[in-house]
This record gives structure tokens, sequence and C-alpha cells, in this order.
């Protein structure tokens, strides 16, 4: 039988609302930036059970969770699981989630742009950055097939 003081149907991580009926590690996993196998080595560097509902997480319990989040390193995680490692500006290791994520790709696109690299130039034109085939695949528009001859 469920508590209704100890169980939430919806917690709050990192900006993220989570469903309480979630395991701890899937739960973490929602959130932009944290993968699945690294909330495994988050819930188990801050001692906590990735098979637990995240509804029956304590507050204490969250803000754990939200200051290992900001400052993974400090909780024992490798430099190689973080997603940005010697960022371009400081040269730290960093690991960025939600918003900052999204914000700091955006701001590497346009200097690729800017400073012409043959990535940058890929992404201004809209075509295959990562060495794709483009013969068939990557299509935009109203090209669908093969134009026959007449």
């Amino acid at each position: 039988m469920v508590l209704s003081e100890q169980y939430r149907y919806i917690v709050r991580i990192a900006g993220v609302d989570i469903p309480g009926d979630m395991k701890l590690a899937h739960g973490l996993a929602l959130i932009k930036g944290v993968g699945y196998n690294f909330a495994l080595a988050l819930c188990r560097l801050t001692g906590l059970d990735p098979e637990k509902r995240v509804g029956f997480l304590t507050d204490a319990e969250v803000e754990k969770i939200e200051k290992a989040l900001r400052d993974p390193k400090a909780i024992g995680i490798p430099s190689w699981m973080l997603n940005r490692r010697k960022d371009y500006e400081t040269g730290k290791d960093l690991h960025l989630i939600g918003a900052d994520l999204i914000y700091y790709v955006r701001r590497d696109i346009e200097r690729e742009k800017r400073i012409r690299s043959w990535r940058g130039i890929r992404h201004a034109l809209g075509l295959k950055v990562r060495g794709q085939r483009t013969a068939t695949t990557g299509r935009i528009g109203m090209t669908v097939g093969v134009k026959r001859r007449k």
C-alpha cells in the first residue's frame, strides 16, 4: 500500500518533470544530456538505488541528485563520461544538461560556420555533416523519385 504523503506522482529534477512510477535510472535519462549509463553511474556514486521508483525519493535525495548533476566530477564521475571535454573557451571538462547543452551546441555550429570549416559549410548548406552518402538520402522538398527520360 502506498502512502500518499511519501509518494509523489511527478518529481522535478533539474527542470524536468519525471513521472513518479519510473525507476530512477530511467527517469534521470529523460533529462537532456543525461544518458542511461551516466544515470547509473550517478546513482551508484551518490549511493542511491537505480531500481528505486522516482516517486519515493525524498527532498534530500532530489537535492543530492541535482548537486551531483551540477558538478559530476565532485562525486567521482570520470572525465571520459562527461559530454563536453576540453571546452573550447575554458579548456575545462564540463557536463552540460538541458538548455545549456542546446545553447553550447548551437554556438559551436555558429563558430564552425563563421570560420568556414568543412563541417560549418555543410551545416550552412543544410547537407549531411558526418560523411554519409547524399545521392539518394537527405533529400529535402519535392524531390522524391528519379526523373525519367522522355
